[in-house]
């Protein structure tokens, strides 16, 4: 008896695996982490840190190629989706080395750069994502490129954010009970 074509699909099909759900996202919250982390030592150091974004873009086309690997019928398929996504972040980088050339990195502060480069990997995410059709590496470029807005609002919040908790810190403490002695009726 012959195989049709819906017998073989459901041999391709992923099977979810066993591992909790937090365990199968920790790569995907590690990006993310370290995209953070590397804006906020950016504007912390006022220095370009090239290395970093590229090893942060590398290491997401990397996740994405990871993400991917099983869900690629065949060989073929496996070696497009190599290419593909390394065409894909090979142009990223280039973009990210094209900001970061000194000609241009001289017309912006170090913070202006690193937001720019988050908002290229959030980008270069996203696309990589709809390319890929996954939900999680589309969130994950959306999640880096809403952190770029919330970053710059921080930074610039930072004195408002600390004198609005010095004032309800101040308002707890002046409501508060005196402990013993409003026990006592004194």
């Amino acid at each position: 008896m012959e195989e049709s074509q819906f017998d073989k699909r459901d041999d391709v099909i992923p099977r979810p695996s066993g591992r909790p759900f937090l365990t199968q996202r920790l790569p995907f919250i590690a990006v993310l982490a370290l995209a953070v982390v590397g804006v906020a030592y950016m504007n912390v150091s006022n220095q370009a840190l090239i290395g970093y974004w590229e090893f942060l873009a590398l290491a997401t086309g990397f996740l994405c190629v990871a993400t991917e690997w099983d869900k690629a019928e065949d060989k073929a398929a496996r070696y497009r989706l190599i290419w593909t996504q390394a065409l894909h972040w090979v142009a990223i980088l280039v973009t990210m080395n094209m900001v970061l050339y000194s000609n241009i990195q001289q017309m912006m502060p170090a913070a202006a750069t690193s937001l720019i480069l988050l908002a290229l990997l959030a980008l270069g995410t996203f696309l990589a994502g709809v390319s890929l059709i996954s939900l999680e590496i589309c969130f994950l470029g959306l999640s880096m490129a809403a952190a770029v807005p919330a970053i710059a609002w921080l930074k610039q919040s930072a004195l408002f954010l600390v004198l609005g908790a010095v004032f309800l810190v101040g308002v707890v403490l002046a409501l508060r009970p005196r402990g013993a002695a409003r026990q006592n009726g004194r």
